[in-house]
Formats: C-alpha cells, sequence, structure tokens
C-alpha cells in the first residue's frame, strides 16, 4: 500500500510548516538538507510556496543521493543507481529542525530530510534510520540515552600563496603559530566571528555552551547541551556544523572538520558524551563511585568489547587514520579511565548524579548519526551481556601495553567492521552493505592517486 502521505515519528507537520512561515514572512526559499552515509548534507533550494506540501506529503528525492561517496560521485555497489533505474525516494522533513540559515545574505530557511521508500518504510541507507533503531532498542529495555556532542574544528584561511593555514586573528590580524591551548585571547581576537555564531545558535534553537582554544593555532572546540532527547541531539550537531561553514564563510574564513588538517598540529575528534536514564528520569549510570553505577561499567565494559568493530565507524576516511598518535590526545587502544584524557573511554570526574562516559574515539570528520548509533548499541551490548570492563587505566594510558588495540589503517578497519556481526546488526545490515562499498571505492580512488609526495620520495630515488 501507498503510504507516503502518512506521517510517520518524528516527521514534521504542516502546522508547524504555517507556523514558522507565518513567524518569517521575509522567508524566500528553504534548503532541505539530507545527510548521507559519509555525513555530507546534501539536498536541494525550495521556494518557500513548496514547504506546504513538502510537510503534507515530502519530496521525492533520488534515492541515489544517500549511495554517494564523499567526492559526489555515484557508487554502483550500493545498489541504488542503476540497478533500480535511479528510482526516487520520499524525503520527509525532521520535526523541530526548520529554522533559518541566518549566514545567507537571501532570507533562507533550512530543514533537514529524512529518507523513505515510496510505500512509506524508512530507507535503508538513511544513517538516521541507524540511530533512530537504536534508540528504540534503548527505550525497549527501559532507558533513556541521554547524550551530548563535543566537536573540534580549525578556522583556516589562505596565505598569499594560495595554501590553507590557520587563521590569524580578525582584531590583531596576527598569525600567532604557538598552540596557546585555553587561551582567553585568542577567542576575544576571534570575537567578530564568535559572536555571529552564538547569535546564528540562538535563532537555530541549538544550546550552545562552551567555547574554548584548542591544542593547535586556529583549532577550537564548542560543547552542546546534554539533551535525553538523543535524535535531537544528534540532529542539532548536524546543523551546528552547517551553522560553523556558514558564518566562518561569511567572515572569510574556512571551517575544516577534518580529522588532521595538519600533520604537525593536533586532530579534531568528535567526543560523544553519554548517560542513561532508567524510566523515573533518574540516571542509572549516577554512583558515588567515580567509576559510576555497575551498569555504567557494563556498558563501558561493551563500548571496549566492540571499539575495534566500529573504527570504520569512528574514522571513515583515508585522513581519519593520521590523528591516531601517541600522546596526541587522541586514543590508540581500548582502555577506560576514569578523570582520564589518555583512555579511549573516559569516565568524567564531577559530582555523583553526572557519572557518564566520554567516547574519544571518532573523529570530528565522522557521521554524528552513526558514531551515536554505535556508543549506543555497544553500551546495550554490554549491559544485556553483563561485560565486565576489567579495572579502569590509571596514569598515561600511552605508556602501558594495551590489552586490545584498534585497527589503524582503513583498509584493516572496513574488513573488521565487514566482518562484524555487531555492526550489522545495530546498524542495519542493508546500511552496512550501502556504507561499505561506498568506503571501498573511496579507497580505491584514494589509492590510485599520484600526490605530490610520490615525487618527493621517489622521483630520483628509486
Amino acid at each position: 500500500m501507498h503510504k507516503q502521505n502518512d506521517t510517520p515519528r518524528g516527521v514534521g507537520t504542516i502546522a508547524q510548516a504555517q507556523a514558522f512561515l507565518d513567524a518569517n514572512p521575509d522567508i524566500e526559499a528553504v534548503q532541505l538538507v539530507i545527510t548521507d552515509a559519509c555525513g555530507v548534507g546534501r539536498g536541494k533550494n525550495v521556494a518557500r510556496e513548496e514547504l506546504a506540501a513538502l510537510f503534507t506529503g515530502g519530496r521525492n528525492v533520488a534515492g541515489s543521493i544517500l549511495g554517494l561517496d564523499i567526492t559526489g560521485e555515484d557508487v554502483e555497489g550500493t545498489g541504488l543507481v542503476w540497478a533500480v533505474g535511479d528510482a526516487d525516494q520520499c524525503c520527509r522533513p525532521v520535526a523541530g529542525s526548520l529554522t533559518r540559515a541566518p549566514w545567507l545574505k537571501r532570507p533562507t530557511a533550512q530543514v533537514l530530510g529524512t529518507m523513505y521508500e515510496l510505500d512509506g518504510t524508512p530507507a535503508k541507507a538513511d544513517p538516521r534510520h541507524a540511530l533512530a533503531r537504536v534508540v528504540a532498542r534503548c527505550e525497549e529495555a527501559g532507558l533513556t540515552p541521554v547524550i551530548a556532542v563535543e566537536l573540534e574544528f580549525y578556522l583556516l584561511e589562505r596565505d598569499a600563496d594560495g595554501r590553507l593555514v590557520p587563521s590569524a586573528g580578525q582584531l590583531s590580524g596576527e598569525r600567532r603559530g604557538r598552540i596557546d591551548a585555553y587561551g582567553l585571547g585568542r577567542l576575544d581576537d576571534m570575537s567578530p566571528l564568535f559572536d555571529d555564531l552564538y547569535a546564528a545558535a540562538k535563532a537555530l534553537g541549538l544550546p550552545v555552551r562552551t567555547l574554548m582554544s584548542e591544542y593547535a593555532p586556529g583549532q577550537f572546540e564548542i560543547t552542546l547541551e546534554h539533551r535525553a532527547d538523543a535524535m535531537r541531539a544528534v540532529d542539532e550537531a548536524i546543523l551546528f556544523k552547517r551553522a560553523v561553514r556558514g558564518v566562518a564563510a561569511r567572515h572569510g574564513r574556512v571551517a575544516c572538520f577534518m580529522a588532521k588538517p595538519f600533520a604537525g598540529h593536533a586532530g579534531s575528534g568528535m567526543h560523544l558524551h553519554a548517560s542513561l536514564a532508567d524510566r523515573s528520569g533518574a540516571n542509572a549510570c549516577a554512583d558515588d563511585d567515580p567509576q559510576g553505577s555497575q551498569l555504567l561499567r557494563h556498558a563501558i565494559g561493551g563500548l571496549q568489547a566492540t571499539l575495534a568493530d566500529g573504527m570504520a565507524i569512528y574514522a571513515p576516511n583515508a585522513n581519519s587514520y593520521r590523528r591516531f598518535r601517541s600522546m596526541s590526545y587522541a586514543p590508540v587502544a581500548v582502555a577506560w579511565g576514569v578523570n582520564n584524557r589518555s583512555v579511549s573511554l573516559r569516565v568524567p570526574a564531577g559530582p555523583p548524579a553526572s557519572r557518564h562516559v566520554e567516547h574519544r574515539v571518532a573523529g570530528a570528520d565522522a557521521n554524528p548519526y552513526l558514531v551515536a548509533a554505535l556508543v549506543l548499541g555497544g553500551m546495550l551490548h554490554g549491559i544485556e551481556q553483563r561485560i565486565d570492563p576489567g579495572p579502569p587505566v590509571t596514569g598515561n594510558a600511552y605508556a602501558q601495553p594495551p590489552a586490545r588495540t584498534l585497527p589503524t589503517q582503513w583498509h584493516a578497519a572496513l574488513e573488521t567492521a565487514a566482518a562484524s556481526s555487531f555492526v550489522r546488526e545495530t546498524l542495519g545490515e542493508g546500511f552496512l552493505a550501502v556504507f561499505l562499498a561506498i568506503k571501498h571505492q573511496e579507497a580505491e580512488k584514494f589509492g590510485a592517486l599520484v600526490s605530490d609526495r610520490d615525487y618527493e620520495w621517489y622521483l630520483d630515488t628509486v
């Protein structure tokens, strides 16, 4: 039966669209943003007059939009292109995501989209549905995920030779090469951009909190508030990345979320903070013990058991693996600890009611929907199997022989994911097949490139 006009859970309604249009009579266009398997926002601009139809019955879009590689090229191996005649799927707007896009000169709004088959079933290749299934599993177990996303990024600009370099200060015009971690002066120097970013976040309804200068020139981190609605929390991370890029562009800068943009500087991570609330709404991870409750320790045990399996998701690109270096604030082994940033899974210090785990493995280049799905899935796995995480690491985890290591090469991580029943069951067999097809094509294309380093190393030596 054709169900395109039915309204699935979490999809916006015509009443929401009309209320937005009434409150924003100047809006001329709306950007429909669909997050693909790689985490790239793709879509189209629609006219204001088309918004009602979008919220009433959705908008048909080529399903192959979910089967593109990072360069935007079709991946026939996904089964979403010519095998199905490049067939349409139906894009539905995500409830609560219709906002202004204040960084654009033309009065424009934006709305997140999620894809369905024309019969109303969730599209297998939509990463948002993968997270929704895991959240539903948590709810069936009587647990509500509470998560927050931290994103590190660089602000870059082009120098006189056209090379991308860390941004000079906006007020001083000076380009400082020192690290200056936690430097307040650097924040002040970039205040015109950050003032506009906070204003944009307010317009978007994003719970942007702490801003800090990170461990490299031009690198910053902004945290988002914990949410008891995991889907909303990750939607906000997607919207936040768009806001950072848009505001930076208005200021003549490039916001870079690559995992490792500079060999000599720190990489950028996406740290996911997660806890689980019980049916009463209380934090089931809370405990007077700094290690957290037994449930939290079981959750950490599950995360440790599945960490290597998920590396292809946490580090999805060739560049991702350049981030994992000893003493780099990026973890290189399976380990957990309390108040310890040298481990992959950290229980932050704080009052008993705040106990949670910080997952520190994913790069800023990872797809937030998939990272959250695997983190919550790993926590559930540990709770269901009552996995003991072992004693926490104390001191410098980089200097201690690891009990278990992580795949630190792209091909090895893809092979590990392909063989993992955990990843297949958590993300869905259909989604995993699409994801692997995309990443194998990317790996082949990337490996065939001839770079300047090839000439530097081999031109006159072999």
